[in-house]
């Protein structure tokens, strides 16, 4: 395994990937982010920043150049996903192209790989929307309830997804859907299968979409399926492994939306900083202060540790070593110590950090929501004390 270049400091790695991604970026001002929000339910989709990122190829970045994707390394991808968000832009729009086609190249046939990854590649179609969780099982994916049956030469799917983000702006869907009870499964991971569906066929014909206005602008929905067919080519791999298949890339989740965090907190502490050296109260300056100085660099701290982890966890993901452990550990460092750096700028603006047009409290808002997605932290907490500590199962 390569280690982490000690030589090159935390947030500096890929120069080029991140002066160009800043340069990207400029294009799409805090105002461009603000006014989204101005849409309900839960603003509008940022059509145009995506479209650049994929012009640009950012969005093809994992994707083998074979396929028509630039094959860069997991941690090239962790480094643009962060760069957005340390330039006050939000990567989350579009994240999940750069995970979930992951599973199409490691576990898709060759036909699948052949269609779609030249296509998601190009721009031509777009893999933005991933369908696990549901309304009453959350966490508990073994017990998910929507189903795919046999249906002649294809399946019919039946069933409900929620918090399903960027659904309405997607081509494809990565769907979890039982296909065999639990009570005919072995173990409870088995009978889940996964599904690429064509959602441009799918909408109206027994798929349907509806926006859930949250506090955050992601652009989240619910996913109803009422006896919706699709094709056996939609199955990916075998038949009942679709957790497995699901599991394996939840490593390359991690690492990609604890990037995000890292690059929300560098955004925050970059905020405070300039603000604390600017704002002067009682003829100083607020920074000069240890109660406004002292947050901040305790912040910074936390977010310097947790990057370090968060490289570690990308390092051994690209070379192919075993990273659940670390993965986990960067998700649950990144999520606290953005938080971190988003109080900490809250209350160096104080009461000005309720106006919008400082952009602290619309990206205070979305660091709140890393801390609990995409794995809440108690899930981490059971998968350290079991798997990493060898102690008996909490759940």
């Amino acid at each position: 395994m390569s280690d982490i270049d000690a030589t090159v400091p935390c947030g500096q790695d890929y120069p080029e990937i991140r002066e160009s991604v800043i340069k990207l970026c400029a294009d799409f001002p805090a105002k461009y982010w603000r006014d989204l929000e101005n849409q309900p339910p839960s603003g509008s989709y940022p059509t145009a920043f995506v479209q650049a990122l994929t012009d640009a190829g950012y969005l093809a970045a994992l994707i083998p150049e074979e396929y028509g994707g630039a094959g860069l390394p997991i941690r090239a991808g962790a480094v643009i996903l962060e760069t957005i968000n340390t330039a006050g832009g939000s990567a989350s729009a579009c994240h999940a192209q750069m995970y979930t086609m992951g599973t199409i190249l490691r576990h898709g046939s060759t036909e699948q790989k052949n269609e779609y990854l030249p296509k998601i590649a190009a721009g031509e179609l777009r893999l933005q929307a991933f369908a696990i969780t549901e309304p009453t099982t959350g966490s508990d994916t073994t017990q998910l309830k929507t189903r795919a049956e046999k249906d002649g030469n294809g399946y019919r799917i039946n069933g409900q997804k929620v918090w399903i983000s960027r659904a309405a702006h997607s081509d494809l869907m990565l769907l979890l859907a039982r296909t065999t009870p639990p009570e005919q499964s072995k173990r409870r991971t088995d009978g889940i299968s996964t599904f690429l569906i064509d959602m441009r066929e799918a909408k109206g014909n027994g798929l349907e979409i509806r926006p859930i206005d949250a506090m955050v602008n992601h652009n989240t929905t619910e996913v109803f399926f009422d006896d919706l067919k699709i094709p056996a080519t939609s199955l990916i791999g075998e038949e009942g492994k679709g957790f497995r298949y699901i599991l394996d890339g939840m490593n390359a989740e991690r690492c990609l939306v604890s990037s995000e965090a890292i690059g929300n907190g560098r955004y925050f502490v970059k905020k405070a900083v300039d603000y604390a050296n600017e704002r002067v109260v009682f003829d100083r300056p607020i920074g000069q202060n240890q109660g406004i100085q002292f947050p901040i660099a305790s912040a910074y701290a936390q977010l310097e540790a947790a990057d370090l982890m968060v490289q570690k966890a990308t390092a051994m993901f690209d070379a192919g070593v075993p990273c659940g452990a670390e993965a986990n550990i960067g998700k649950y460092l990144s999520g606290d110590a953005a938080w971190a750096c988003a109080e900490a700028c809250f209350t160096t603006f104080g009461g000005f950090a309720f106006a919008r047009e400082y952009d602290v409290e619309r990206k205070w808002r979305e660091c709140r929501l890393s801390r609990n997605a995409p794995v809440a932290p108690n899930m981490i907490m059971n998968f350290i004390g079991q798997h990493v500590l060898g102690m008996p199962r909490s759940y």
